[in-house]
């Protein structure tokens, strides 16, 4: 019998995830690693860290499946979007740390680009809106800063990629240099229409055509895993950024389907089909995954701190000492006394794209206390997600009733009922709350034939728990209020 290994490399941790043909979890193992902050707004990973991280996990779920290498059918992958490292074409040795899709570094490099009117052809070609969010400013950065870093690309000798692209090189010794349209859409030198990379922003940016990797459908096989690595030689023939695997997971194939991924950023992203719909509200356009053919359109909005407020509270402020303890304190009061937490710690994402923001805690009281500060940092999340909700059914002119949800944060019932309250939707959890590993294991599955087709999958998908609102739309109305009056005063913290 053979099975799927998915690879989930985040932000914070990297996990392997086996399935078997029934789409369920027979093997896991999760790691966290080091993150680096150099400077104020400087966030870093080491890649050889996430790299190690990827082989020992790989190793330690097959260890606990009972199962070797030769046991896998294939192996998806599904990452980190945005988070940019530049290596040596020959030594295979990064030129520098990665610069995670969170680092602020570059919003200088963005800022420009909109003082030279820039914003409106960016935004044409890659759906995407200026940010130090996005790759190009980062590989920029690095070409400029790191010593000898531009000779050494002009003469052909750096390579870029996000994590996937780096992982697949890694496990193939060097035999693959590829990604797929969901991580190249991501990178703001990616043409979402002609599906290539374009050549007269990488002039705007002053990058290398010949760093950058080839193109391959995110289901299809881009090679096989070199044995002196993992091993053995198995297919990865599944790849895609974490968002688009998770929509794939949460099998939102149909145009208006939406889900939210509430991971260390929320991640809320609607399928719309063929049409690249443009945003007036802070959105962005992208692609998403698809089992063949050309990929979907997606309309997309991120917040920057989704469940990464809930880390703050334990490891900066020290309120609780586990994640899921900010449910039961939250549960503690009725309300938060009037107080709100704005998480702007690296500025604010979508709809507001504004990076000077900075991080509020405010409607404090005498009266005010611990589970106060943790309800109102948990209606944070709710409060920044409702914001892109509404920015995505002005962009596309349709009614979310229904939001499919996954992520880390959203095993925390008191954040998804209030979700679900101040949406004034349905939220529905499935059972397999896995959507992101599950969304790159099907990618590779159904690439190598696994499962026979995409009736198959849906067949396997059950609904865990759904909540409905409840509350009244004059409270709704008047919490929206306060929350946008605290972004307000947070947007104005120079």
């Amino acid at each position: 019998m053979k099975y799927v290994l998915a690879l989930d490399q985040g932000t914070t941790s990297t996990r392997a995830i086996i399935f078997d043909k029934k789409g369920s979890i027979v093997g896991i193992a999760q790691k966290e690693f080091r993150q680096i902050y150099p400077a104020v707004g400087y966030v870093e990973h080491n890649p050889e860290d996430i790299v190690n991280s990827a082989v020992s996990v790989i190793n330690e779920a097959l260890k606990q499946a009972g199962l070797v290498i030769g046991d896998l059918a294939a192996i998806g992958i599904t990452n980190q979007r945005e988070t940019t490292i530049v290596w040596d074409r020959t030594t295979g040795e990064p030129v520098t740390n990665a610069i995670v899709w969170q680092c602020r570094r570059t919003a200088d490099i963005a800022a420009h680009l909109k003082e030279e009117g820039l914003s409106e052809r960016i935004y044409q070609k890659t759906g995407l809106v200026p940010d130090a969010y996005f790759s190009a400013t980062k590989i920029k950065w690095i070409l400029d800063n790191v010593e000898g870093a531009r000779e050494k690309a002009e003469r052909g000798e750096l390579l870029f990629g996000t994590v996937d692209t780096f992982l697949m090189w890694r496990f193939s010794s060097g035999r693959i240099f590829a990604t797929d349209p969901t991580n190249a859409s991501r990178t703001m030198l990616f043409n979402i229409h002609t599906l290539q990379w374009d050549y007269e922003l990488l002039q705007w940016f002053n990058i290398p055509a010949s760093m950058l990797p080839e193109l391959r459908s995110s289901c299809g096989l881009f090679g096989y895993t070199d044995k002196s690595v993992l091993g053995g030689e198995v297919a990865i023939c599944g790849v895609a950024g974490d968002q688009q695997a998770a929509l794939f997971g949460q099998l939102c194939i149909k145009e208006g389907d939406v889900k939210n991924t509430y991971g260390t950023g929320c991640f809320l992203l609607m399928n719309t089909g063929n049409k690249a719909v443009t945003s007036t509200h802070g959105l962005v356009t992208t692609l998403g995954a698809t089992a063949g053919g050309r990929p979907p359109y997606v309309l997309e909005g991120s917040v920057f701190v989704g469940g990464a407020v809930v880390q703050w509270l334990r490891d900066e402020l020290g309120m609780i000492s586990t994640a899921d303890e900010s449910e039961s304190w939250a549960r503690k009061v009725s309300d938060t006394g009037g107080v709100y937490v704005v998480p702007a710690f690296t500025g604010l994402g979508a709809p507001y794209w504004d990076s000077e923001a900075r991080g509020l805690l405010c409607g404090i009281t005498r009266g005010t206390n611990k589970a106060h500060i943790i309800r109102a940092a948990l209606e944070s999340i709710a409060f920044q997600s409702a914001d892109l909700v509404e920015a995505m059914q002005r962009d596309a002119g349709v009614n979310v009733s229904c939001l499919r949800v996954d992520g880390g944060a959203s095993r925390n019932d008191f954040l998804m009922q209030f979700q679900s309250d101040i949406l004034g939707v349905k939220i529905q959890r499935p059972v397999m709350e896995e959507s992101t590993a599950l969304g790159a294991a099907y990618l590779a599955g159904l690439s190598c034939g696994y499962w026979g087709g995409l009736k198959e999958i849906e067949s396997q998908r059950f609904l865990g728990k759904e909540f409905t609102p409840a509350m009244q739309t004059e409270q709704r109305q008047k919490a929206l209020q306060s929350w946008h009056a605290a972004v307000k005063a947070a947007r104005s913290m120079r």
